[in-house]
């Protein structure tokens, strides 16, 4: 039963980061104009080269949390991505608190994938 619990928070932690991080990587101006609309006093203050970084990040680590011990190749890759992914929510949430912004989502995926890494981990 746990298992379960576990592949479908797997299941969606990547489908969450694999389109947060296409949306970062592939349609960077929608990203850019959405955090603008969400927020006009203020600019996103984020480079383009970090933003494509995170997106990449966010797309691998989404691979990690599912493919590694889906295929039994390397399955210990699965709670590295998943530590990986807690940590750019991390540096998500300090970003958002400076900011001034709601930070509840990205505490919230910390939790997560710390469960994630935790649980797979013991394996």
């Amino acid at each position: 039963m746990v298992n379960i619990a576990l592949w479908v928070i797997q299941g969606l932690l990547a489908l969450l980061f694999l389109f947060a991080g296409g949306i970062k990587l592939f349609a960077q101006d929608r990203y850019r104009e959405q955090a603008e609309q969400r927020h006009p006093d203020r600019a996103l203050g984020l480079s383009r080269g970090l933003v494509t970084f995170i997106g990449a990040s966010e797309i691998a680590g989404s691979l990690g949390l599912v493919l590694p011990l889906g295929t039994q190749v390397l399955p210990v890759l699965t709670p590295l991505a998943a530590i990986g992914l807690a940590v750019i929510m991390v540096l998500a949430t300090c970003f958002h608190l400076k900011r001034g912004e709601p930070v509840s989502m990205t505490i919230g995926l910390v939790v997560l994938c710390m469960v994630v890494a935790v649980c797979r981990g013991l394996r």
